[in-house]
């Protein structure tokens, strides 16, 4: 991946950067040698990305840019790029990435098959990323393995690339620790997440959720599909961790663009719902994010329908489903240049959420485009 650098000045970037003014308290435009699918946090000021290409790619350790994290004299601070901090080489793609809390590690998958790669980030004395180990699979897979780390215990990973097969690896030895226990179907995962230190959840493509406890060898706890009128649809999820909540809820998104949240405690049940205003299009499991705002209560962002980042405020959601408006749209991707062919305008590969400054993103697209961004709430706008 060559350096990065800010996007070309051309009218089309250009305008959009002027409209944008009053929508934006930060915002950085930058260019990716080849487009990621993943991001993710090694900390409060650094994150990885790597490529998904099917040959050869590079995996980078990120700064984000001195400005962008400056609270205060933004204009005395000069440095507006993201900085490379450590990387390495994928003989292979990188379609799953995932840091483990308290060490210097990731576990990557490729996409191909439910293998795990493991890799060293590097530290003070080594800017290199190098790789360390893998753990074998279980299963064949098209659609990949998804990848949960527990907040503490850090010598371990939940793994597997559907509902049939999860379980929980320690990776020093590749002894498995725990198996999902008692799923009789085989449905692609489309995400699993830790509402806790041994709590998790596996969400199906199909729209089931199993919700187990890592401690217990207890058959988990079963979530059907939300109706969809007969429709054949697939389906992401997320499990807020705010910890202003008093519960966890849990939203589902459905390739026709319904949205149901629940409450972790009653899955079968319903929150809220709602029809978002989302471009509908034929998805695979790994093209959409869905993921609610860590530091800003009852908000979740959904991509993967296009070129759009879009912001929905589930307050004031009644069981009865109706339609939503976004609260905020980062559409910078969808803005025509010189360097791309406007026929073929790009999609949203993945986006993630800063994990503690409330309103601050990162979203990637399949042109190379990189973006940070920190939006103004609309009364504030």
């Amino acid at each position: 991946m060559e350096e990065m650098e800010a996007a070309e000045n051309d009218d089309p970037l250009d305008d959009w950067f002027f409209e944008s003014l009053k929508s934006y308290k930060d915002l950085h435009v930058f260019q990716l040698e080849r487009p990621t699918q993943v991001i993710e946090w090694t900390s409060a000021k650094t994150v990885c990305v790597a490529g998904f290409h099917s040959s050869k790619n590079e995996i980078l350790e990120l700064r984000l840019p001195l400005k962008l994290l400056a609270d205060e004299n933004k204009g005395l601070c000069a440095e507006r790029d993201f900085k490379v901090v450590h990387g390495g080489f994928s003989d292979g793609p990188v379609r799953c990435l995932r840091h483990v809390p308290g060490t210097r590690c990731v576990v990557t998958n490729d996409g191909r098959s439910s293998d795990l790669q493991l890799w060293d980030l590097g530290g003070d004395d080594s800017d290199v990323i190098r790789r360390t180990g893998s753990i074998r699979g279980t299963s064949a897979s098209q659609t990949g393995t998804r990848i949960a780390a527990p907040p503490s215990a850090p010598a371990r990973v939940l793994h597997g690339a559907r509902s049939s097969d999860v379980r929980l690896t320690h990776l020093s030895t590749g002894q498995t620790l725990y198996k999902l226990a008692a799923v009789d179907s085989a449905e692609p995962l489309t995400s699993l997440k830790f509402v806790g230190d041994a709590a998790f959840l596996a969400c199906c493509s199909d729209g089931t959720v199993y919700a187990a406890d890592i401690r217990t060898p207890a058959a988990p706890r079963v979530s059907p599909p939300p109706p969809s009128a007969g429709e054949s649809l697939l389906w992401w999820a997320d499990a807020s961790a705010a910890p202003q909540q008093s519960c966890w809820k849990v939203v589902r998104v459905s390739s026709s663009a319904q949205a149901v949240v629940s409450d972790l405690r009653n899955l079968g049940g319903a929150l809220g719902g709602a029809q978002l205003d989302l471009q509908t299009a034929p998805c695979r499991p790994g093209d959409v994010t869905v993921s609610w705002a860590p530091a800003l209560d009852g908000c979740f962002s959904v991509s993967g329908f296009g070129g759009l980042v879009q912001i929905y405020d589930t307050a004031g959601w009644r069981t009865a489903p109706q339609d939503a408006r976004p609260l905020f749209q980062h559409r910078g991707h969808v803005v025509p240049s010189r360097r791309h062919d406007d026929s073929d305008p790009a999609s949203v590969t993945v986006h993630a959420w800063h994990p503690e400054r409330p309103r601050t993103l990162l979203s990637a697209a399949s042109d190379g485009s990189f973006h940070v961004w920190d939006w103004v709430e609309p009364e504030a706008g």
